[in-house]
């Protein structure tokens, strides 16, 4: 397992019991999805900041609200501001529309009210 992988298990936060069965279901998958993972982030120029950005407006796009709590975690992690991670939710306005973009605001606003 990754450095990265492990420490997503630090106590402070919760992962989400599916994606904890997965681990413990599918070891080798889910190692193979870790692999992937850091190779894709070390694969090119962009610093670990702009990633946790880059991947948490993915999610945003996406509409993932699993994969916006993680990546506003992971954010944080990265040393990202909470006006930052808000910066990229407001960026998505003109793509997502009002209504869109104010429910991703509230997904990250439930891990940065967890965050003190």
């Amino acid at each position: 397992m990754s450095k990265k992988s492990k420490s997503n298990n630090s106590a402070s936060h919760k992962l989400p019991a599916r994606y904890l069965e997965f681990q413990k279901s599918y070891p080798e998958v889910f190692a193979a999805y870790a692999a992937l993972g850091a190779a894709t982030q070390a694969a090119g120029p962009l610093p670990p900041k702009t990633r946790a950005l880059v991947k948490l407006a993915i999610a945003v796009g996406a509409r993932l609200e699993g994969a916006v709590h993680s990546h506003t975690r992971r954010a944080l992690e990265a040393g990202c501001t909470a006006e930052e991670i808000r910066h990229v939710v407001l960026m998505a306005t003109t793509t997502l529309g009002f209504p869109g973009m104010m429910s991703t605001f509230s997904w990250v606003d439930e891990v940065l009210s967890r965050k003190g």
